[in-house]
């Protein structure tokens, strides 16, 4: 069941499609690098009591439980 119509998602797929390997790879790297950052920036926020090393702690400790274990 779709909620809300999605237009783009056909023009999203042919964008896809015609990137290389290696275009899609890079862009894989940036959105991920993207959201590490708003992740960061979204902590700061959260707690701007604390200093900059108990944030990246904070943020170290939370990536480290995104990883996939079971390879």
């Amino acid at each position: 069941m779709e909620i809300k119509p999605n237009p783009n998602h056909r023009v999203y797929l042919a964008t896809l499609q015609k990137m290389t390997s290696e275009q899609r790879l890079a862009k894989a790297f940036e959105l991920s690098a993207m959201t590490k950052e708003l992740f960061l920036i979204g902590l700061q926020k959260r707690f701007s009591s604390k200093s900059e090393e108990e944030i990246k702690t904070i943020y170290l400790e939370r990536i480290a439980k995104c990883y996939n274990r079971n390879y």
